[in-house]
């Protein structure tokens, strides 16, 4: 890829409520006359040009395109460093941007939680990707940032305070205000359908190593938790967490391909914590079976009325107070191979689900632009931790809100 492209990045589909955080994160971060230099996309130009009105910056520049034409695709990401989309579900949105990407050897970065789509973008570019020498990086938001740079930060204090890695990372989220995208909700409504519709595509999003290379799709994982149990590393009872089914495959993607540096036996498992006692189980009960609720329902009819009801919409999210008001933080527990344990935190200062993530996709998009002399060498379909590594562990510190830490 040259280094004389225009823009260093587009976000496309920025007339969208999380590509409005992004652009307006980045105006308020980066400025336009800075390090980054950055466009917005779409295929409407009046509400681009609305999005800019609202940022009060006649400046910014506006680029249309059109996501299921191949030739304006291609002409748009031969612009640019990096596509930062925000567009989904991108089963239906995102495939032809990836192929224009990969072709380009434009790099590429999104909010995508569908693992269904991400295992056949996986099977369909990852060898050309890595001719053409694109960095394609699913999964940039609150799925699934914090469970894999949290992983990758554990495993690095674990090398550097116990002498080698842990056998095993556990993730528990401990609290959080906010909840979930409309995108997001979108993303699994369609997941949904699609397994409604394949039984065998229900087997294999039940593999521990969904998105893995295929010939690495076996270990020791056990399959995500389905009920209510103790968790003594933890102090607290467990449910299972939503997010679990997108991130924990990510972390495993991330272990096969750095070449399983923390050994063939390593395990990963996530879930929410809620609490001890009585209490604390009759919660973990009432959670999930909210959750069997939703996932146990299908994308039409009640649950369809319901979740419009009670939950966000594409394009709709909560005001600056509210994101401003949220937060999240994981406890992240390192098992080493002789029992003892190291444990820490990742924590975020806004909204998991608008707030945070917009911060999270920004950073790696421009991780993914200017720090391409600090990042791995590794090309194709790739994970945050795999292709930016330290830089972007620095860069979500520094300009994201999010922080790493190990307790004392």
């Amino acid at each position: 890829m040259s280094d004389s492209r225009e823009y260093d990045v587009i976000i496309w589909g920025a007339s969208s409520f999380t590509g409005r955080l992004v652009a307006e994160f980045y105006l308020n971060t980066y400025g336009l006359d800075g390090e980054l230099k950055w466009a917005m996309a779409g295929r409407n130009q009046a509400k681009l040009e609305e999005v800019r009105a609202e940022l009060g910056n006649t400046d910014v520049p506006i680029l249309i395109g059109n996501s299921h034409d191949a030739a304006s695709l291609k002409e748009l990401v031969s612009k640019t460093k990096v596509i930062c989309t925000t567009v989904g579900p991108y089963a239906l949105y995102g495939s032809e941007l990836v192929a224009a990407c990969v072709e380009a050897g434009t790099d590429y970065c999104d909010l995508a939680g569908e693992t269904q789509w991400i295992r056949r973008m996986i099977d369909q570019h990852h060898e050309r990707a890595q001719e053409t020498g694109a960095r394609i990086v699913h999964c940039c938001g609150f799925d699934s940032i914090p469970s894999d740079m949290g992983t990758y930060f554990i495993q690095k204090k674990a090398k550097e305070l116990k002498g080698e890695y842990a056998k095993a990372v556990k993730v528990r989220v401990k609290s959080m205000k906010g909840g979930a995208s409309g995108g997001t909700i979108a993303s699994i409504n369609n997941v949904l359908a699609e397994v409604a519709e394949d039984k065998a595509l229900f087997k294999l999003l039940n593999n521990p190593y969904t998105l893995n290379p295929r010939d690495a799709m076996t270990g020791d994982d056990k399959p995500d938790l389905r009920s209510v149990k103790f968790d003594e590393d933890a102090d607290s009872f467990m449910m299972p967490f939503i997010m679990a089914a997108i991130n924990t495959r990510v972390v495993r993607r991330s272990h096969a391909l750095a070449g399983f540096p923390y050994g063939k036996d390593f395990t990963y498992d996530e879930t929410m914590m809620t609490g001890k006692g009585l209490s604390g189980r009759m919660k973990g009960f009432g959670g999930l079976l909210g959750l069997a609720a939703m996932l146990g329902g299908k994308p039409g009819g009640l649950y369809k009325k319901l979740t419009a009801k009670f939950l966000p919409a594409p394009g709709e999210g909560p005001s600056k107070s509210e994101r401003e008001a949220g937060f999240w933080k994981y406890l992240v527990i390192a098992k080493m191979r002789d029992g003892s344990l190291l444990k820490g935190f990742v924590s975020g200062d806004r909204d998991p689900g608008y707030g945070s993530t917009s911060k999270m996709l920004g950073e790696a998009a421009a991780c993914l632009a200017l720090d391409k002399d600090k990042t791995p060498e590794l090309k194709g379909m790739l994970t945050p931790s795999t292709a930016l590594g330290d830089a972007l562990l620095e860069r979500l510190q520094q300009k994201a809100g999010l922080k790493f830490e190990v307790r004392s």
